[in-house]
């Protein structure tokens, strides 16, 4: 059972239908494309019973772009509202069934095709139910497509795996959440930061959220600052599109300290000598997450950076977290990302966007008080809104392309 908004919803009532229109659905690979959030959750529930093959799509793509990332994706059908199936053109007799295909998020490449099957998902649907433990009592709100592994598998599957209801919000209305959140008891909220941003600047005065869980990028401070204010329990996860959630923080007090491991998976990363590449093992698998990080002796992942992220300035590593960092603490800043910028004299320079009141001068004057000379922003932009995605995420590389003035550098390189 879960609740979908205001109504409860069984699962149940649409497998027999399913059980009628579906032949063999485990030597399939369905692409799951419905507008209606209830029937494609049950729909995706009653697929991994018969241990298919399922591809979910956010409602929002238009069908046509759903169909190539269907066939991208190798799904040899298409399930729609109604039940519709349409056959999909295969380039080949590859196995189909037994597995969930997610999309890599595209912020630092090409988006990827990931698959992972039922069987791994189910390890760590329970490892992260045994883990969790500060969440066991809890109701999960989900207000984030279920189409994505993060509502999906840490929202939803862990919910039904501990004999909870979920409570599944598919309106991006933060009053209408707010609503609902005050009407569940012990509510754990499972959203984007951006949304837990905007939650936490509507509450009234005097209320707090009870339960919060963020993940997929690093809260900007500022956010942070708000969020941990206005939260009774604060957590946050960490994970990849291949292993799914790798670690868990149950008491989030600073928002580069991204979780422990959970029982299935070992971490490795920097240790003393400074950060080094983030690395999962599970299953008997590595898995190099292209970020960068340090594990403390007492178990927490702090991340640092992604790799590709790093900006090296004449022989010396700056990273984005750092300047940012400065930046944020400058009054009248309301947001701020530092990018990388080619320069032909010192490899690369650091760039900076922000938003806010404050002037250049401001910003320049912090830096010069807190950075060395080589992580001083070369160039830096207002703008008035960063371009982030709605999960809160920010493609530096996307901003670099657009943003980059190559050869023309405030400051020179120093140390």
């Amino acid at each position: 059972m879960f609740v979908l908004n205001d109504n409860t919803i069984n699962p149940a009532d649409l497998s027999a239908r399913l059980d009628r229109v579906l032949s063999a659905p485990g030597t399939h690979r369905y692409g799951l494309h419905m507008r209606n959030t209830g029937a494609a959750l049950s729909s995706l529930l009653h697929l991994r019973e018969q241990n298919a093959g399922v591809f979910p799509i956010h409602a929002d793509i238009p069908p046509e772009t759903a169909r190539a990332m269907a066939e991208t994706a190798g799904c040899d059908v298409m399930l729609s509202d109604g039940l519709k199936q349409t056959p999909l053109p295969q380039a080949g007799p590859a196995p189909r069934g037994g597995i969930l295909v997610q999309m890599s998020s595209g912020t630092t490449g090409a988006a990827k095709v990931i698959t992972r099957t039922w069987d791994e998902i189910a390890v760590e649907v329970e490892s992260y139910a045994a883990f969790f433990t500060a969440s066991a009592e809890m109701t999960p709100v989900i207000a984030c497509p279920v189409t994505h592994s993060y509502g999906l598998i840490a929202g939803a599957l862990v919910a039904l795996h501990r004999g909870h209801v979920p409570v599944i919000i598919d309106s991006l209305n933060p009053k209408y959440i707010l609503r609902r959140l005050r009407e569940v008891d012990q509510p754990l909220l499972y959203t984007s930061p951006a949304m837990l941003h905007t939650l936490a600047r509507l509450l009234p005065k005097e209320e707090v959220l009870h339960a919060v869980n963020t993940s997929g990028t690093v809260l900007p401070d500022a956010w942070f600052s708000l969020i941990r204010s206005r939260t009774t329990h604060f957590f946050q996860q960490y994970g990849c599109s291949e292993a799914g959630c790798v670690a868990i923080n149950q008491n989030l007090q600073d928002p580069c300290d991204v979780g422990r491991a959970l029982p299935h998976v070992t971490l490795d990363a920097g240790r003393d000598s400074g950060p080094g590449p983030v690395r999962i093992t599970t299953g008997g698998r590595g898995i190099d997450t292209g970020d960068l990080g340090c594990l403390r002796p007492d178990g927490m992942l702090v991340f640092t950076a992604r790799a590709d992220d790093m900006i090296n300035v004449a022989g010396l590593n700056v990273y984005p977290h750092d300047v940012e960092k400065t930046v944020m603490a400058v009054p009248g800043v309301q947001d701020a990302v530092a990018f990388r910028v080619a320069d032909p004299h010192s490899g690369d320079r650091v760039g900076l966007l922000y938003s806010g009141s404050a002037t250049e001068e401001d910003l320049r004057r912090a830096c010069l008080g807190a950075l060395a000379g080589y992580q001083q922003p070369g160039q830096i932009h207002r703008l008035p809104a960063l371009p982030r995605q709605a999960n809160g995420k920010i493609s530096r590389r996307e901003v670099a392309a657009q943003y980059s003035t190559p050869a023309k550098f405030k400051d020179p390189v120093s140390a």
